[in-house]
């Protein structure tokens, strides 16, 4: 990812190890941070992003289900951005979820939709491959 000093990012993610590690890795950028798809999908409404950070499973019970929950996953998030096309239009679209088959999903939702998006799991940034 480019240098994001100063300019705002997304981070929608549920695991607080994870968030602490966006929180340092992205210091000096301002940072909204929140594992509620309202609150991420009624901020994306109001602001501006330079990146959008998108997490799958957002509550403990996803990681145990194979049952889909597209209302209060990270796909509902990708779902409203695809759903509203002049919304964030410039912004970096990373799905860093560690669940495969939901971050397939939310990618090929945003794609469909004619928005540029990338899965690059969590431990992959981790690992400095792609930042």
């Amino acid at each position: 990812m480019e240098e994001t000093a100063g300019r705002r990012i997304l981070i929608v993610e549920d695991d607080e190890a994870r968030c602490a590690w966006f929180r340092e890795r992205l210091a000096g950028s301002l940072l909204d941070v929140t594992c509620d798809v309202g609150t991420a999908q009624s901020w994306l409404a109001e602001r501006d992003y330079h990146t959008v950070l998108l997490d799958h499973d957002l509550s403990d019970e996803h990681y145990f289900s194979n049952e889909p929950d597209d209302e209060r996953t990270g796909y509902a998030v990708a779902r409203w951005l695809a759903e509203h096309p002049t919304s964030q239009r410039d912004a970096l679209i990373i799905v860093h979820s560690l669940n495969y088959v939901g971050a397939r999903r939310m990618v090929e939702v945003l794609r469909a939709a004619g928005r540029e998006a990338e899965h690059v799991p969590f431990h992959q940034l981790q690992s400095g491959l792609r930042m």
